[in-house]
């Protein structure tokens, strides 16, 4: 986990559901907690990311929401014109639906061409060492890969010009275990589990990018050790119930019924974290983080997810 942070370019993903955003924003506060000039970028524009660190709203331009944190989201049009203004040296005034339009339907003709600009955009933060650690709310598993192989798409596509140039050095960033890598998450659950060894599968054998490391969230405590479990189970028995009931009153049952769903939920999922340490290569770091049993968002558990990541990184 330290050398995960010590990176320059990391891409938080993962099956929808499971947490990303927060585990995203956890990761850039503790890498401000550990002094790093961070940025974390939301790829959906969704607002989750905002939500996450409860603020009304991001744009295209990174704001700081605490000392040392800015975050900020993407979009094709702002993208766009950066791009030009940067590498094309075209200066733009105001708005460029018109332009933007017409690379949308052009886009939508030529895969990676949408991702290229995103990409670019990150990796151009990077390359000119404007943050310390550039971290990005990627697109789910399903459509992280197309992303992050972008570069090499267009540069299969075009074969000489500004373009292709322009993937080279991306590339180059993207390649480079010491500086880029993936961080999958996931739930101990089945479909979770599925999508991330399939995810961590692809990405080893069709990209250059580093999986960095899969971070299992949601985690439940391990409620009993295997004598407390035994004692446990004797005292579901019919006759301990009746005697805890004369002495304690008809609840007992209903808190033994908790007990055991909570037991029986862990141990599922003890199962489906084996799974999925036997489906991911060894030597990509398996993290665990805890249920947080609350019901509120915001920053609030996004510190407490920090706070966690901190416990794996020290232990």
């Amino acid at each position: 986990m330290t050398g995960l942070l010590d990176r320059q370019l990391l891409f938080v993903s993962g099956k929808g559901g499971t947490g990303k955003t927060s585990v995203a924003a956890a990761l850039a506060e503790l890498a401000v907690r550990q002094g790093k000039r961070t940025m974390v970028c939301e790829m959906d524009a969704k607002g989750a990311l905002a939500a996450a660190f409860d603020v009304r709203e991001l744009t295209f331009q990174p704001s700081e929401v605490q000392p040392g944190l800015f975050a900020m989201v993407m979009n094709t049009e702002d993208s766009l014109k950066e791009y030009l203004r940067l590498f094309v040296r075209i200066p733009l005034v105001g708005r460029i639906g018109p332009l933007a339009r017409t690379f949308d339907f052009v886009a939508d003709a030529a895969p990676g061409v949408k991702e290229i600009l995103a990409i670019g955009k990150l990796c151009h933060e990077v390359r000119e060492r404007h943050y310390d650690l550039v971290i990005v709310d990627a697109e789910a598993s399903g459509h992280i890969v197309a992303q992050i192989d972008a570069p090499r798409a267009i540069r299969e596509l075009v074969q000489v010009g500004m373009v292709r140039d322009q993937t080279d050095w991306m590339l180059d960033i993207l390649g480079d275990p010491q500086r880029t890598g993936l961080v999958v998450v996931t739930t101990p659950e089945e479909m979770p589990v599925t999508e991330t060894i399939e995810l961590v599968a692809k990405v080893r054998d069709t990209t250059e990018v580093d999986v960095a490391a899969v971070i299992a969230n949601r985690v439940l405590p391990q409620w009993f050790s295997a004598a407390d479990s035994a004692v446990f189970q004797s005292l579901l028995a019919s006759e301990p119930q009746a005697t805890l009931a004369t002495a304690a009153g008809a609840q007992v049952a209903t808190v033994f019924e908790a007990a055991a769903l909570a037991q029986a939920r862990r141990a599922v999922a003890t199962e489906f974290l084996t799974v999925l340490r036997d489906g991911v290569p060894p030597a990509v770091p398996l993290v665990l983080l805890p249920e947080l049993f609350t019901r509120a968002g915001g920053r609030r558990v996004v510190s407490l997810l920090a706070d966690a990541l901190h416990d794996e990184v020290s232990s």
